[in-house]
């Protein structure tokens, strides 16, 4: 049960931001997005960090001098598995005129779901991958640890939820169907939380791989998408603040709940 409730946590940071459509009125304000946007990404690097790429080289003591080989394996996988599905699927970056990836006669809500989807990919697959680890008793992954980077990618979900629905509220969508397509954009974490968690199981041996993949593929996100959409026109200021609260908070987080 402990382990189900984590891995639903992120998606309720979702929910809940996605539900800022029935309070707020009007599309969210540019300032408040940028500083949202680099909030989510500090959240997301040190998540990177402290919960993925240092337990993977500390379970990997017994390599010796090699103990940074699956950290630095798995992180470039997870940045070329991000790299191959950002160039294969076709979706549309929150600014609603980058599209990237083949032609399509999609929708623009469907290619923004689809890159909403893309990007919580990686956030899902963390949420597992720390969780298997804490089942399978590997390294000094303990439930506060788990709880930790669930609580810490919940928070900054929050943002994300109310920025896919808000301005979908602002091209004339219900407040009820603008609200559900926010919240369904964060289902795919517990999904993809899920498969990582099952895919661990039969292959425990392989989870420090598995945990710097995750970081590898979270960094794509936070380098790709979320820093330039959040420092576009040379405006970086409020960016570079939410960015340092978000990363402490997570340092926070992860060191006094782990």
């Amino acid at each position: 049960m402990k382990v189900i409730i984590g891995l639903l946590i992120p998606f309720l940071g979702t929910t809940l931001g996605a539900a800022c459509v029935f309070l707020i009125k009007n599309e969210m304000k540019e300032w408040l997005q940028r500083a949202l946007l680099g909030f989510a990404s500090g959240v997301m690097v040190a998540a990177s960090v402290w919960s993925l790429l240092i337990p993977s080289i500390e379970m990997s003591e017994d390599m010796g001098k090699l103990a940074f080989m699956p950290a630095v394996v798995g992180f470039l996988l997870g940045i070329a598995f991000l790299f191959l599905l950002d160039k294969i699927i076709p979706h549309l970056h929150l600014d609603r005129k980058s599209l990237e990836g083949p032609k399509t006669k999609l929708s623009n809500t469907a290619m923004l779901m689809l890159a909403v989807t893309l990007h919580n990919i990686p956030e899902g697959m963390a949420i597992g991958v720390v969780f298997a680890g804490l089942l399978s008793q590997t390294g000094d992954i303990n439930i506060m640890t788990a709880y930790a980077l669930a609580i810490g990618i919940a928070i900054q979900n929050f943002p994300e939820g109310a920025i896919i629905s808000l301005p979908f509220r602002s091209e004339g969508n219900s407040k009820k169907k603008s609200f559900l397509y926010g919240m369904m954009s964060g289902i795919v974490e517990p999904i993809a939380a899920g498969i990582t968690l099952a895919l661990i199981g039969v292959m425990s041996i392989a989870l420090p791989y598995f945990l710097s993949f995750a970081a590898g593929a979270m960094i794509y996100v936070v380098v790709e998408e979320l820093l330039p959409e959040a420092s576009k026109d040379n405006k970086t200021d409020i960016c570079t603040i939410g960015f340092a609260i978000g990363f402490a908070i997570m340092m926070v987080l992860d060191v006094a709940l782990g």
